[in-house]
């Protein structure tokens, strides 16, 4: 009687549908991760090899610092390919910028169109070290009075907190999409993680009366979360 087969894990499945997401626009990048795993284990053998000592245990120690090795590289051009694939296809999309914000990592808190438009001029909120940070995508123009009101409203509540402005988009002054999550965490420290606390109790005051602000469809939130997780892991 044949043994049923074992269910893929939660990481696996992650794997794959992270794999499959960015095969639609980069179709080599199976190829190229094959072919970094296959030059990190050659580079893994040679360098253990070549170290003092001989006989099996020489020979053991080399292929398992190739697998090792190989490995570590596949896995390191895999996650940049699928990364960049991931902001190719989320690319001018309404919502991109709110599915970017979901690999920040812990002590950060994203909440995605808290303004919008009827364009579809969208601000989301991240809650973080630097304070409050308001990132706009649409727009420019029509941004500049959206935010501007969105300021107002969390000054209101949080006078003393740090309140930064941030338009994701490819024009002057903007924030390419690639490149939001490492501005966002490099807007410095300002408030420590106690006080993010408080902050994000204070902000129910102003999400209560805002309503359910319907997200716009767009990018696919699941696959950058699945990103995330393997940038932890690593």
């Amino acid at each position: 009687m044949s043994t049923p087969a074992t269910p893929p894990t939660k990481r696996s499945q992650q794997l794959i549908q992270t794999y499959r997401m960015a095969k639609t626009t980069d179709r080599r990048i199976g190829l190229i991760t094959l072919a970094a795993f296959v030059l990190g284990a050659l580079v893994g053998f040679a360098v253990i090899y070549l170290l003092p000592g001989d006989g099996l245990l020489s020979l053991i120690l080399s292929i398992v610092g190739a697998i090792l090795v190989g490995a570590l590289a596949a896995i390191i051009i895999f996650g940049r390919r699928a990364q960049a694939a991931a902001f190719n296809q989320m690319e001018g999309k309404p919502g991109a910028a709110a599915s970017a914000l979901q690999m920040l990592r812990r002590g950060w808190k994203t909440d995605p169109v808290v303004g919008f438009t009827k364009q579809q001029d969208i601000v989301h909120r991240v809650v973080g070290p630097p304070g409050i940070v308001l990132v706009g995508e649409g727009n420019p123009n029509r941004l500049k009075t959206l935010m501007a009101t969105e300021r107002r409203k969390h000054e209101r509540v949080l006078p003393e907190t740090p309140i930064h402005e941030v338009i994701c988009g490819n024009g002057d002054g903007q924030v390419p999409l690639p490149k939001l999550v490492r501005h966002v965490t490099k807007l410095g420290r300002n408030v420590k993680p106690a006080e993010i606390t408080d902050i994000l109790a204070r902000l129910k005051a102003i999400d209560a009366v805002r309503g359910t602000v319907p997200m716009p469809k767009g990018p696919m939130p699941t696959s950058m979360k699945g990103m995330r997780g393997q940038q932890r892991g690593r």
